[in-house]
């Protein structure tokens, strides 16, 4: 495996399309959270772990144990623990995505729906009303039976005439009847489809603010756990995060002295892995999918977009887009999404490498392709 690749900059994103709340939130987690940016390679952030609260790792322990020791436990058994509950939130936070981009399809189709309604009804309208005025016509030239009016007309030939003209009025009649019935029914059908989708349109409102309130309660979980760590067990954690940046940096200097990576499968896939590279340093923001802020799934999709290739919103999505290929064949630009539950993507950009929006507190960066499981690896 070639050594990672370097870093690039980002170009200076603008702030105007992050919502002021998730900003709130995760600034303030970012607070708490900015040693656990690293996850040690081959770690499966949704392990579970027989210490679920940093407190019970400060338990006292056997006699003469030393307080370093219970230090160095309490602070694993805490990473251990915001490194679960950051993969409990991401795994809701893709159940938000999806309900999310459901619920703005179906409000686009419910306003469809409800503009082609009141069209209907203003065509059912004019039709009645033409109706309306042939039956009037026929009432004014027809309300004697016909043969009485021949005996008594003066004028035969004039009759036969009217007669003629009402015969294709009483024909046109029956055909406006028929057009109009047809656009009642249609207009039916619309009323009924619009009204199974506003339903549908509130159920998946009600997902998205449940899968909310799930994500914000896992980031919450995850702040008092990091909140009840002491000074120094938090120092520890930033010692930890020193040497694993020090070590991405590391292998971004060496990957700068080596021969050119593996070339993208395409041309839109070069453009993918460039854009992924200028969000490198973009914050981790739940729920958002650029410019300035991401999801793992809100990365993928929107550096894909800036090719022009359009692919799923949410990670499982992208888990079945395009051609699945091995990890070993790889190429820059392809998806590679992890753990079993195809929580978590990223983009692979060479050299052994994946560019992602790892969690809540961490910047947009660069780790190795296998930082946890792999599920599948995607070509768009």
């Amino acid at each position: 495996m070639r050594p990672p690749v370097a870093s690039h900059r980002r170009t200076s994103p603008s702030a105007h399309d992050r919502p002021a709340r998730v900003a709130m939130l995760s600034a303030a987690l970012a607070a708490s959270a900015v040693a656990l940016t690293a996850v040690p390679a081959g770690a499966d952030p949704g392990a579970p772990s027989s210490d679920a609260h940093s407190s019970d790792a400060r338990s006292s322990g056997p006699s003469g144990q030393s307080s370093g020791q219970s230090s160095g436990q309490s602070t694993s058994s805490a990473r251990r623990t915001v490194e679960r509950l950051f993969h409990d939130a991401e795994r809701a936070t893709e159940k938000y995505n999806l309900a999310k981009e459901r619920s703005d399809q179906l409000r686009e189709r419910v306003g469809a729906l409800q503009s082609s309604v009141a069209r209907g009804q203003e065509r059912v309208n004019q039709l009645r009303g033409a109706l309306a005025g042939l039956a009037g016509a026929q009432y004014r030239s027809g309300g004697v039976d016909p043969s009485l009016t021949l005996l008594l007309a003066e004028d035969p030939d004039g009759f036969l005439t009217k007669s003629a003209a009402l015969d294709r009025i009483s024909n046109r009649q029956a055909g406006q009847l028929r057009v109009l019935h047809a656009a009642q029914r249609a207009l039916r059908q619309e009323r009924a489809e619009a009204t199974g989708k506003l339903v549908e349109l509130e159920r998946s409102r009600e997902a998205v603010a449940r899968h909310k309130r799930e994500v914000t309660a896992k980031l919450a979980a995850a702040r008092t756990v990091l909140n009840g760590l002491t000074e120094a067990e938090r120092a520890a954690l930033r010692r930890i995060e020193r040497a694993k940046e020090a070590e991405r940096r590391a292998s971004a200097r060496h990957e700068q002295e080596q021969p050119a990576g593996e070339a993208a499968a395409s041309p839109r896939a070069a453009a993918a892995v460039r854009a992924a590279q200028n969000a490198v340093g973009a914050p981790y923001a739940w729920g958002q999918s650029g410019p300035s802020s991401f999801d793992c799934s809100g990365l993928t999709q929107w550096a894909w977009r800036q090719a022009g290739v359009a692919v799923p919103r949410t990670s499982q999505g992208q888990a079945g887009v395009g051609q699945r290929v091995p990890l070993s064949q790889a190429q820059p630009g392809d998806l590679v999404v992890y753990r079993g539950d195809a929580s978590h993507v990223g983009m692979y950009v060479g050299g052994g490498q994946v560019i992602h929006a790892p969690h809540p507190g961490a910047n947009v960066r660069y780790d190795p392709v296998g930082m946890m499981p792999v599920t599948s690896v995607n070509r768009p």
